[in-house]
């Protein structure tokens, strides 16, 4: 079992060693231009850009900036903001605008959960009938209409019914309902759809046909052996979506105005603040590889029949 778990951390440690590279390398081909403040850029001529491009070491061969990369990483030390917050420490930004981040999405996932689990296992007890019909309608409309037009219309549509804030306020409870919704549909009907069928699959197999042959009732069955089961590849996406609450909704922090790591990268993107889209990019990246790493793990203790040992000869 040790082994297995070193071997999926070698493998995730490889990835987030090849992301590094990768994003560091492309982003130094971006405009130098994201290393100065509007106002430094125009004051400074063109000698004076060149110079301070080498005193900060973006001049230097690229392996040589990743390794001052590195190094001042484990130091802690994540740079300054350039075009966003000009001179501000990112490790300052961040500690400010993860909080509302994941404050936010812990109720997205709490309601993901309750309402797709729930939806998923009445779409499978029902099948064939309007709660699964009416399932499948959600499932399909959140599946192929453009998540811009989705949030547009919980955004104005909702607002307007249920006489709430369409942007963000952060004394104002209400106004956080419409970004949790709008982060949660997605994910209800994802949750929902798999769970239906990993539900409808255990159904149909030899154990639970002999379950219900012994007489057992069709409660008992559903708790303690199907959706025991069916629950499984579902529970393997639990650590990363743990993982990526700090990482928020790019589109929908960025539509309410919510002052957040979502909202923050698209910010640092427009205005071209390398450093920052730099520790971001890394910051996503890095929780999502832990994030698939940790769910491999979380899989072989939910479910029994996973054996990470060979059995004695």
């Amino acid at each position: 079992m040790g082994r297995y778990y070193l071997s999926k951390l070698g493998q995730a440690l490889i990835t987030i060693v090849l992301v590094v590279l990768v994003v560091f390398t492309l982003l130094r081909f971006m405009p130098t231009t994201g290393y100065f403040s509007k106002e430094e850029y125009k004051e400074m001529t063109e000698v004076e850009r060149n110079a301070y491009l080498r005193s900060i070491g973006v001049l230097d061969p690229t392996l040589v900036q990743l390794k001052n990369f590195v190094v001042k990483l484990f130091q802690g030390d994540l740079g300054r903001s350039i075009t966003v917050y000009p001179k501000s420490p990112i490790t300052e930004i961040l500690a400010d605008k993860v909080k509302y981040t994941v404050l936010l999405n812990i109720f997205s996932l709490i309601l993901s959960y309750a309402a797709g689990l729930s939806l998923g296992v009445a779409m499978a007890r029902y099948k064939g009938r309007l709660v699964d019909h009416l399932g499948t309608v959600y499932v399909v409309a959140i599946r192929s209409i453009p998540s811009i037009i989705i949030l547009f219309f919980v955004q104005v549509g909702l607002s307007k019914l249920l006489d709430l804030p369409m942007m963000f306020y952060i004394d104002r409870p209400s106004s956080w309902i419409l970004p949790v919704l709008s982060l949660s549909f997605s994910s209800i009907a994802g949750t929902a759809i798999w769970l239906r069928r990993y539900i409808v699959d255990e159904e149909n197999r030899d154990y639970i046909k002999f379950a219900r042959a012994k007489g057992l009732s069709q409660n008992y069955i559903m708790v303690r052996h199907v959706f025991r089961n069916a629950i499984v590849p579902i529970a393997i996406n639990f650590p990363s979506d743990i993982l990526l609450l700090i990482s928020g909704g790019l589109i929908t922090e960025s539509l309410y105005s919510v002052p957040g790591m979502g909202g923050l990268l698209i910010q640092s993107i427009r205005a071209l603040d390398n450093n920052l889209v730099q520790v971001l990019v890394l910051i996503f990246s890095t929780l999502s590889v832990f994030g698939v790493f940790l769910g491999d793990i979380f899989v072989s203790f939910v479910d029994p029949r996973i054996k990470l040992t060979a059995d004695p000869q």
